[in-house]
């Protein structure tokens, strides 16, 4: 079991952003989430794929939150309906999943998104769309404890208990790169396994997992390496909750306040 640190880091360096390279070059990023009860999930991780260096963000939305969105995020292309499967295609990295509804049809759209994407793009998968694992290489997935038990169909306890061991079952099973998320979050990819515990109490708060997966999709699309750009997002993620931390403190700062740190720590 392996740290992650910024000495670890320069094993899977991440691919230099040259002076000109256009947004395209930067990686185009896709994010499908959000729901009429949690839209801002959307707003979050889209955000976080932008501030860690997508050079273009294309949002999947709910009808009724479509407006909304392009509003908040005028940076975004705004997609809804069978539109979302047309601009998946030319996507580097698709996410899909947060504040998502926990339905039968969530991971059908999930796994048929995932089906259309090419040979080439990374797709990462949360929170509601993560039983869509399995369906296609280039996977990440980024479960909490509860959405791990119920992946692998064990107790909750166990997955505390046990939690790199089923991190690396995890990662055996779906043939997927696995961040189980917690006070302490696992990765693991063909064996191995990495371990991160700097991170700040801070970040358990809402949006916070959002935000990560948002994160992981940005560096993906212009990245490409399923398992550097994990390791690389849990570490910014955590970087970015200690920095806050100092300032704010301990606990009591917004998931939407991670976004604004980001630039710094991926810089560094």
């Amino acid at each position: 079991m392996k740290s992650i640190t910024l000495s670890l880091l320069r094993r899977f360096p991440l691919r230099t952003l040259d002076d000109a390279d256009g947004k395209n070059e930067r990686g185009v990023v896709l994010v499908v989430a959000g729901s009429r009860q949690v839209p801002g999930a959307a707003l979050l991780a889209g955000l976080a794929a932008l501030r860690v260096g997508a050079g273009k963000l294309q949002l999947g939305a709910p009808r009724e939150a479509a407006i909304p969105l392009g509003i908040a995020v005028p940076e975004a292309l705004v997609a809804t309906g069978n539109e979302i499967a047309r601009v998946a295609r030319a996507a580097d990295a698709i996410l899909i999943g947060p504040g998502m509804s926990s339905t039968s049809a969530t991971v059908l759209r999930a796994r048929r998104l995932a089906r259309s994407m090419r040979e080439d793009a990374t797709l990462v998968l949360d929170a509601a769309a993560l039983p869509a694992a399995g369906v296609r290489a280039r996977t990440i997935i980024t479960p909490h404890t509860a959405e791990m038990a119920r992946l692998m169909e064990i107790d909750e306890e166990d997955v505390r208990a046990h939690a790199p061991d089923v991190a690396l079952a995890a990662a055996d099973r779906f043939g997927a790169v696995v961040a189980l998320k917690g006070p302490t979050t696992y990765v693991a990819a063909d064996g191995d396994l990495y371990v991160h515990d700097g991170g700040s109490i801070g970040l358990a708060t809402s949006g916070s997992g959002d935000t990560l997966a948002g994160i992981i999709a940005g560096l993906a699309a212009s990245c490409g390496d399923p398992l550097a750009v994990t390791l690389w997002g849990v570490w910014a993620h955590g970087a970015a909750g200690r920095r806050l931390s100092r300032r704010v403190g301990r606990a009591g700062f917004l998931a939407r306040e991670l976004l604004a740190e980001l630039p710094a720590v991926i810089r560094r």
